[in-house]
């Protein structure tokens, strides 16, 4: 199964992520099918070509360099603007003057807009949730025609997105980056994070925030939908106050579990209308999108959007 999957239709080229791989690989997965769509004339060329569909940076300067010599105009959806229920894209290479960059083309083909899914993962500080987001993020990836999990990293520890994939090439290089990018927890921090939460617009966002319950924290969240509530030994205690916390925002929690990092084996014990049970030994490094109890938050991720 490739890492990233191109496909024409009529003058659209739809793009979607594939099985969960490191960004190298997405992008040797996709230059070899963009080279056998050209070899077998399916991207001959034309006046315009449209792309829609989730593509990393990465893979959308592949793409423009690959076969923006074949159009005279490269499209990219964008679900923010134009009419509502109806695909617009944005000209993003223009090769002839009938067409300006930054020109909309608006048509008619209907575009369901669905809900944005912005939830909060929460919990106490080694509890794993580093590892469930990940292996959420990969599980995710597994359903057929899931939305991309966008991550919001909501706190300034230095731990990106990006550290786990890092971790795992070079643990020193990983660190060491960490504790450059590592600030200080200020208020103005917390008003650039709640404008990351607010702006989102992907249809599915995992935000990570920091393990207390902080008025920053509050203003940061203030706009997400749903809650996920993590507890590891030491912060059981912690449990009740996150449900106060999200009950004074009126955000619904959808999964409130605990972190057994000496257990062997997950436990479900609800499922609806709130996820409950046990997720076993959450260590950085591990791959737990396998996991039963990750594999149900998946779909129930997924479900919502």
């Amino acid at each position: 199964m490739a890492t990233y999957h191109l496909n024409l239709e009529s003058d659209v080229l739809k793009v979607r992520f594939g099985k969960p791989a490191n960004g190298d690989q997405v992008i040797k997965d996709a230059v070899v099918r963009l080279e056998k769509m050209v070899a077998l004339g399916e991207l001959s060329g034309g006046k315009s070509l449209k792309i829609y569909g989730p593509a990393s940076v990465a893979v959308s300067y592949l793409i423009a360099d690959k076969i923006s010599h074949f159009y005279g105009t490269l499209a990219i959806f964008d679900p923010k603007i134009g009419r509502p229920g109806y695909k617009t894209f944005i000209i993003e290479v223009s090769q002839t003057p009938a067409y300006k960059i930054g020109e909309l083309i608006e048509t008619d083909e209907p575009h369901e807009n669905k809900p944005i899914l912005k939830v909060v993962l929460c919990g106490h500080l080694q509890s794993g949730k580093l590892c469930l987001r990940e292996g959420l993020k990969q599980a995710i990836s597994t359903i057929e025609g899931p939305p991309y999990p966008d991550v919001i990293t909501a706190f300034p520890d230095g731990e990106g997105p990006w550290f786990s994939d890092s971790a795992r090439r070079d643990s020193n290089l990983a660190r060491r980056l960490k504790d450059e990018y590592k600030a200080k927890f200020t208020a103005e921090f917390a008003q650039k994070a709640a404008g990351w939460v607010r702006c989102a617009s992907t249809p599915l966002n995992i935000i990570d925030i920091s393990r207390k319950i902080t008025e920053e924290n509050r203003v940061m969240v203030g706009e997400a939908t749903h809650a996920v509530i993590l507890a590891g030994d030491r912060g059981k205690d912690d449990v009740l106050l996150w449900e106060d916390f999200w009950r004074d925002l009126n955000t619904p929690i959808i999964a409130n579990l605990d972190s057994d990092y000496h257990g062997k084996d997950d436990k479900i014990v609800t499922k609806s209308p709130l996820l409950t049970g046990t997720v076993h030994y959450l260590a950085r490094g591990e791959d737990v999108s396998s996991r039963p109890m990750v594999q149900v938050l998946a779909r129930v991720l997924v479900g919502l959007v």
